[in-house]
């Protein structure tokens, strides 16, 4: 299992095609959270053309995930394969030891509440600066259910 880590992500830089911009990690919570836009973000997102609720729709749908379940699922092919597709969308600066800040982050976001969404995985996230590809959060939030779904496999199948 995962422990608290003294470090979490507090700069996200947020890319959607050419436009790139830092954003507070306490900013986009705020956002996800109430729907309180700050300046740089709307205009981020405006440049983007990209739906402010529906950003926020994605960044805070939760899919249900035991910790424990889903560390082991992480540490097998289809969790590593899984890992890597939304590795592509939320990732370190370098992208160097992604896939362990990952997993570090999921299960700790899953820790609390036996859920995870993507806000979760950002704040949880084991480095100060967090990359996400605002283009693909749709796509990552569907690989999410995807993981949601086979740790319900998983757990239908030990029973």
């Amino acid at each position: 299992m995962y422990s608290n880590s003294a470090i979490a992500a507090e700069k996200i830089v947020l890319k959607y095609g050419i436009f790139r911009e830092s954003v507070s990690v306490e900013k986009l919570t705020k956002f996800a959270e109430t729907g309180e836009v700050s300046p740089m973000l709307n205009l981020l997102l405006n440049q983007a053309r990209q739906d402010p609720q529906t950003v926020r729709n994605v960044l805070t749908k939760e899919v249900n995930a035991s910790p424990v379940v889903l560390d082991r699922l992480l540490n097998n092919p289809i969790g590593e394969f899984l890992v890597d597709q939304i590795g592509q969308t939320i990732h370190t600066p370098s992208s160097e030891a992604n896939p362990q800040a990952l997993r570090s982050a999921l299960v700790l976001s899953a820790n609390k509440d036996n859920k995870v969404s993507l806000i979760e995985i950002i704040q949880n996230y084991p480095t100060q600066e967090v990359y996400v590809e605002g283009e693909r959060l749709v796509r990552t939030y569907d690989q999410l259910s995807l993981l949601a779904e086979r740790l319900q496999n998983l757990l239908s199948w030990r029973e």
